[in-house]
């Protein structure tokens, strides 16, 4: 069984990050969505807040299980048995990170291996960062993201005004 994580911050998940775990789990046959509870970043939602919306949206894919986690990557790969971690690029701009990202998770572990995937076009420039921006604005997020978490980050940004 070939089992990978998809490690991210997901604050909130978009539709790029559900069109990256459907690509993948076409090629994997287990995927543990790993939410980094990131200290580098403060996450509007924290870390189990945003495993419960993962879950939500992700309930009719099978083979996907949803844990948050706090450390390495590698580590949290060798925890649930995964030999890949999966990331998704954007743009150009996105591969110098990740490729320097994989090589030091190689370096740190031989054995886990990188995969990226593309999303689909019409989700190449989305980012959590500019979703919450444009809610905070009042703007339109309905082609974004599910209708599960436009309501939820709706709700948690006038919440927090």
């Amino acid at each position: 069984m070939k089992k990978a994580i998809y490690p991210g911050t997901f604050d909130p998940i978009t539709n790029g990050h559900l069109d990256i775990l459907e690509r993948a789990i076409k090629v994997f046959d287990f995927i543990d969505i790993a939410v980094v509870k990131n200290v580098n970043k403060d996450p509007l939602f924290n870390a189990e807040e945003r495993v419960e919306i993962i879950r939500e949206c992700t309930k009719d894919i099978l083979n996907v299980k949803v844990e948050k986690f706090d450390g390495l990557v590698v580590d949290f790969a060798q925890k649930v048995g995964a030999s890949v971690i999966i990331r998704g690029l954007r743009a150009l701009s996105d591969f110098e990170y990740e490729f320097q990202m994989a090589l030091m998770n190689r370096h740190l572990d031989n054995d886990v291996d990188t995969v990226f995937f593309m999303p689909s076009e019409e989700n190449t420039y989305l980012s959590s960062s500019m979703i919450r921006e444009i809610v905070k604005f009042d703007g339109d997020i309905s082609c974004f993201v599910p209708e599960y978490v436009k309501n939820k980050l709706i709700r948690k940004i006038r919440s927090n005004k």
